[in-house]
């Protein structure tokens, strides 16, 4: 049996223990706006020599590993995260093929992280992800209700059925949370309404400087 000591450190449950919502305890966030264009960032660019970073806003539209340091040492990137115009909570994976206490327990990280930033001034904006009907019972909580939400369906049009999850999931984000504005990164499929920021995804931008003979 691990000593006390080691298990209060355990899971960042050292450096802060957020009073939770919810049958799991998800740590709550707060509404932030939009409230100007600038551009969007990937994690994996951020952390490194990222000019102007008052211009622009992070997101975690990547792999999960290239993102998981933020999560073993968050406080290593707190003071670069504050320099940015906003922050995304991190886009941990809850696909649905995962076992679903694997799932709650990204969704609980990425709300760790995300309350944990906005206590030490981030402007922070929710991501919302979803695995199946299902996930409803619990991936909702802890987000805040109108303000700015982010999403992507990148890897969620490539068939009928992740196309149909995408939009089941999309349909009850905005019923239960009611968003100001919705940051979109990647393709937006027409049925998915509301205020929508579009930001192109990485793999769209390849593909088009490809096009234009880069």
């Amino acid at each position: 049996m691990a000593n006390k000591e080691s298990s209060i450190a355990y899971e960042n449950l050292n450096r802060r223990i957020f009073p939770g919502v919810g049958e799991y305890g998800i740590p709550r966030l707060e509404a932030e706006t939009f409230d100007g264009n600038c551009e969007f960032v990937g994690f994996n660019y951020a952390r490194g020599n990222c000019r102007n970073p008052e211009k622009k806003a992070v997101h975690f539209f990547i792999d999960d590993y290239q993102f998981d340091a933020l999560w073993r040492n968050v406080d290593r990137y707190v003071d670069k995260l504050r320099q940015f115009q906003y922050v995304l909570t991190p886009d941990f994976s809850t696909y649905t093929d995962f076992p679903k206490a694997i799932q709650i327990y990204n969704h609980y990280r990425k709300h760790w992280v995300g309350a944990y930033l906005q206590e030490y001034g981030c402007r922070v904006i929710p991501t919302i992800s979803w695995s199946t009907p299902e996930s409803y019972a619990w991936c909702f909580d802890g987000e805040p209700e109108g303000g700015t939400l982010a999403v992507s369906s990148v890897g969620c049009m490539n068939s009928a059925e992740k196309r149909s999850l995408f939009l089941s999931g999309y349909a009850a984000m905005v019923e239960r949370l009611h968003p100001e504005t919705i940051i979109f990164y990647g393709s937006v499929p027409e049925e998915c309404k509301g205020n929508i920021v579009r930001v192109r995804a990485f793999s769209d931008k390849f593909k088009e400087a490809v096009c234009d003979g880069w």
